[in-house]
């Protein structure tokens, strides 16, 4: 297999030297409605400043009207504001300190700074209704999620306040902690959810009947999708792998098409995320465990036509990432990829950084399941082998791959430690 995976690697694969080859490439992702951009870890400098360079050519150049991100709605929708508000003097790297629940430095780093910077400068020059927008779309904020919701409410003397306050006052037991939570409702009791579930429902006709100005409406459902999802996925958390992931990844797709509903049928939409999460679950054996991802889904939802992936993956380097979870984030050694991975034979077909798009030309070239290395927040160098390789066909779960030979760890912006 070496051998002949190497050579289509130097047949298809051109090295990214200068603009040539990411001009290629964005051409070929521009056609598409919905661009997904990976990444192998949450720590690499480079994932972050060449996914910047691949949005800000989508959006200037071809109309991308924002970036979603997998982040939390809350701290997102405040530098959305931020980018958006040309009376808002702040330095990026003090907006971003928004970003204090942990992991804090996937979202408070320098290289995303500079991208909210150059975001905040080029809404300047565009009309208010084409000003880019830039979203979280995970669900981990609960408690976050439901502050918003409320503040909301009492801020506009809605008529769903009550209900909001009624409603969430079910969590109050469980002191702001998704464990405990998680616990509870997972073994001991049915939790909070018809209590959300009905919530969520009223929101949603209010917003369709009043007339709250519309990023706000789309705000106010967003974080109200949140606190029903997230009561779900802490709910199954402690009693199924695969049901809390499915729940998270089907909750950032839902959040991902609300956006484009808010933006218009011909908005064009760019997301980053985890390759774990952008490339096709189908083509890893996520499917054989019954886990699906953002990636499979809005193909299902909208086409292979309309939806363009870009993993990433690198052969060494340094990363951040911390040893267990919540601990204080640390500058790490990435070792040299496992012999036969994907990185492996990427890196012995010519160590320099390349890209290969994948078409109908050559993907039965690239379509054996073979390791691909994924690095989360939580990571061991030690023992990588033992659970950072995803087995993949790699041409089927994207639909280009960037390779960055030598990668560098991402630059946080420092907060309380982490």
């Amino acid at each position: 297999m070496g051998n002949e995976l190497k050579e289509s690697i130097m047949k298809w694969s051109r090295p990214i030297e200068g603009q040539d080859a990411l001009d290629e490439l964005v051409d070929q992702a521009s056609k598409a409605k919905f661009v997904l951009l990976g990444e192998a870890s949450h720590g690499t400098s480079e994932f972050y400043s060449v996914r910047a360079e691949l949005s800000k050519k989508l959006i200037s150049e071809h109309g991308y009207r924002f970036i979603a991100v997998e982040g939390d709605w809350p701290a997102c929708q405040a530098i959305n504001s931020y980018i958006k508000d040309d009376e808002n003097k702040r330095s990026p790297e003090e907006a971003l300190k928004v970003f204090h629940r942990w992991p804090t430095w996937m979202w408070a780093n320098k290289e995303i700074a500079e991208l909210v910077g150059w975001l905040k400068d080029y809404n300047k020059t565009v009309p208010n209704n084409q000003k880019v927008g830039f979203y979280g779309l995970d669900v981990y904020s609960l408690w976050e999620s439901m502050d918003e919701i409320v503040n909301y409410l009492k801020k506009i003397n809605s008529p769903d306040l009550q209900a909001a306050i009624d409603a969430f006052s079910c969590f109050e037991p469980f002191n702001r902690s998704n464990e405990t939570y998680a616990m509870s409702a997972g073994y001991l009791s049915d939790g909070c959810r018809s209590e959300v579930v009905e919530l969520l429902a009223s929101i949603r006709k209010s917003v369709r009947q009043e007339k709250l100005e519309p990023e706000n409406a789309l705000s106010l459902e967003v974080n109200a999708l949140v606190a029903r999802n997230a009561e779900q996925y802490y709910r199954l958390m402690v009693m199924s792998d695969a049901g809390s992931w499915n729940t998270r990844d089907a909750h950032m797709v839902e959040t991902l098409n609300s956006i484009m509903n808010f933006h218009g049928k011909d908005a064009k939409a760019i997301v980053w995320e985890h390759n774990t999460h952008v490339g096709d679950a189908r083509a890893t054996d996520m499917q054989r465990v019954g886990m699906v991802n953002v990636g499979q889904i809005v193909r299902e939802q909208h086409g292979t036509k309309d939806v363009f992936i870009c993993g990433f993956g690198t052969h060494h380097g340094t990363v951040i990432a911390a040893d267990q979870w919540g601990a204080p984030v640390k500058v790490m050694e990435v070792p040299p990829a496992q012999a036969f991975s994907w990185e492996d034979e990427l890196f012995q077909a010519g160590d320099e950084d390349k890209l290969i798009i994948f078409t109908d030309e050559n993907r039965k070239e690239f379509i054996k399941e073979i390791g691909h290395r994924a690095i989360g927040v939580v990571y061991d160098p030690r023992f990588e082998q033992f659970g950072n390789y995803v087995p993949s066909s790699i041409s089927m779960r994207y639909d280009a791959f960037i390779f960055i030979s030598q990668t560098n760890a991402l630059r946080p912006i420092l907060i309380d430690g982490g």
